[in-house]
């Protein structure tokens, strides 16, 4: 898949300038599909060349003008046909920390778990800012009124894997943490 997907999905809200797009990603894509500015910027410019997309310049007295982009009827329709697609592989974890624990073994475990506290310190911090967008969401609503009356479901359906995914990280960091004393314990 290619970030243009996850660009068209993410103007689903509405009119968006590149800038707000990158702070949507910050706290709703990025859990699933990161992207830098950069590379929302180039994505953006090419899908208003393609028509998926069309843009307008908004005049500001103080500050630069800005784009701002809005999807269009082509771009729903190639956003839908994409939505009807089966993923073309099933998802696969690529983690850089994941090859450091694999390769540990006679390393200095301190070093080993100053890594995993790390993971731990990021995910709490994903998850604290899953579960304000979460909140913003439910605008006080039970999660279930939620579900049954809200115009769109799918960000909060992504935003439920995306907790899910920090919540199991977590687990699996304290897990780990504990395989290390018990390992350290037993010297």
């Amino acid at each position: 898949m290619s970030l243009k997907y996850a660009v068209l999905a993410a103007l689903l809200e509405g009119e968006a300038s590149g800038y707000e797009l990158s702070k949507s990603f910050d706290v709703s894509l990025a859990n699933f599909w990161p992207a830098t500015p950069q590379q929302l910027y180039r994505e953006l410019e090419r899908l208003a060349q393609d028509g998926l997309v069309q843009a307008r310049t908004v005049q500001q007295e103080r500050r630069p003008n800005k784009r701002m982009f809005t999807l269009t009827e082509a771009g729903r329709a190639e956003l839908d046909a994409f939505a009807a697609e089966p993923p073309k592989r099933p998802t696969a974890i690529r983690d850089e920390l994941l090859i450091k624990i694999q390769a540990m073994d006679g390393g200095d475990p301190e070093v080993t778990r100053a890594l995993i506290e790390e993971r731990m310190g990021w995910a709490r911090g994903k998850l604290d800012r899953y579960r304000r967008v979460q909140a913003r969401l439910l605008g006080g609503r039970t999660e279930g009124e939620y579900l049954s009356n809200a115009d769109r479901v799918g960000p909060y359906l992504t935003l439920m894997a995306g907790i899910g995914f920090e919540e199991e990280n977590l687990r699996w960091c304290e897990r780990a943490l504990a395989v290390l004393t018990r390992r350290v314990a037993l010297g």
